[in-house]
């Protein structure tokens, strides 16, 4: 197979990936019966504009609400006021977004319902401090996890304990309504709690774990921050508390559906198909060496006239920021790091890419190499391994015209890895 025909095949397999968790399809299904009094839309996330949009289509009856997304990810609602914030580090928009879902929310009576519309994204759009701490404090720590490597999971338990909004705080405002959440993950493993850091369920982290993270990131705080953390009464709401009772959370969209999905429609081409499942985590370049050394062995395997392969996963890396000066993402420091590992196999091109078509803080979506990556990048005056070093990934495939770039795609189940062999 030609490698124009490899990179058409990767780009048609990641757009059906995508497609699978639209939110026009996926969100309608979930929706509750509607109540005997108010329904109020509470929408957060890079996916929140395109979900309420979804309900409105398909909602029978008077409803009303908010959804904050991030800039550029707005859609036109008639009911549902769209407000576009900053990701990933929050701003004045979302905090003043946040703290009038909040309102709405202790509005709310025995007899309404809070329709909450939860994805991935919604934890840094949902910017609103817990009381005795600032919007800055908050940027600032969050500045530093993003740095840190650290896993989504252990962001959002430290994000939790400094809002007023989420690990449960939403749910906790909005009782005795009836909270019906509807949510697309974008984390490993589908936990409500950690999906957008889990504003309507309970939360089974600590303040102490959220302090003992700090530590072992080395990240430094104000003193205001420290203060809140040690003070047990700002413990988030547990799941014994009854602000629960009336609460449930209903599953539109996993990362699990888009690898299935693309897994699928492999086989259907010919393709011998080898899922590595949608939760992988770890630094984004030592897990494109690991499956540069599983590319090579599958490549090695072959006979001619066999089957193309075809390597699917999905899941969440992350980027340990060492040079500030070098502009990345976690698909394109995955791919370039992949790239070095494959060594220029002629067989062999790839494509990463995150389903909502933001690679971190840049506007593609990912990149895509082929057998003739490493020598193009040398040719344009580059060394791969020292861009790599220096978290530069992206200015790589900018140079070679090779990013992928789809503009918000309003939806959100995490990145996709496709590995295309013969």
């Amino acid at each position: 197979m030609k490698h124009s025909a490899r990179r058409t095949q990767l780009l048609e397999l990641f757009e059906i990936g995508v497609g699978a968790a639209d939110p026009a399809v996926c969100v309608p299904p979930h929706l509750p019966v509607p109540p005997k009094g108010r329904t109020l839309v509470i929408a957060a996330g890079k996916a929140a504009a395109s979900m309420a949009r979804a309900v409105e289509t398909h909602w029978d009856g008077p409803l009303q609400g908010i959804a904050v997304t991030r800039y550029g990810h707005g859609v036109e609602c008639a009911h549902i006021e769209v407000i576009e914030a900053a990701h990933p580090v929050p701003d004045d928009r979302g905090e003043i977004a946040a703290r009038r879902l909040l309102e709405e929310a202790q509005g709310l009576g025995a007899d309404d319902l809070a329709l909450c519309l939860i994805s991935g994204g919604g934890s840094a759009l949902l910017g609103l401090p817990a009381p005795g701490l600032t919007l800055d404090q908050k940027k600032a720590v969050n500045r530093a996890l993003l740095a840190s490597g650290a896993p989504i999971g252990d962001m959002n338990a430290v994000r939790k304990h400094l809002s007023a909004i989420k690990g449960g705080r939403l749910a906790e405002a909005a009782f005795p309504a009836r909270i019906h959440t509807i949510g697309i993950s974008d984390v490993p493993g589908d936990d409500p709690s950690v999906i957008a850091s889990g504003p309507t369920v309970p939360d089974v982290t600590t303040q102490a774990q959220a302090l003992e993270i700090l530590e072992r990131y080395g990240i430094s705080v104000p003193d205001a921050v420290l203060a809140h953390l040690s003070d047990p009464a700002n413990e988030t709401p547990k799941p014994s508390n009854p602000v629960f009772n009336t609460s449930s959370f209903h599953m539109a969209a996993r990362p699990s559906n888009m690898v299935e999905t693309v897994a699928g429609q492999g086989r259907e081409r010919g393709y011998k198909v080898i899922s590595l499942g949608a939760d992988i985590e770890g630094e984004a370049r030592d897990v494109g060496l690991a499956q540069a050394r599983l590319a090579l062995e599958a490549a090695a395997g072959r006979r001619p006239g066999d089957q193309p392969v075809l390597i699917v996963s999905g899941g969440e890396t992350t980027v340990t920021v060492t040079h500030e000066g070098g502009r990345g993402g976690r698909n394109c420091e995955y791919l370039l790091s992949l790239a070095l590992g494959l060594d220029a196999h002629p067989d062999i091109c790839a494509l990463a890419c995150d389903s909502d078509g933001i690679d971190g803080s840049e506007e593609n979506a990912g990149a895509i190499i082929d057998p003739e990556s490493l020598a193009r990048i040398r040719a344009a005056g580059l060394d791969p391994a020292r861009e790599l070093q220096r978290n530069n990934s992206w200015s790589v495939f900018a140079a070679l015209g090779d990013l992928v770039t789809t503009g918000p795609t309003r939806t959100n189940v995490n990145d996709l890895r496709l590995i295309l062999i013969g």
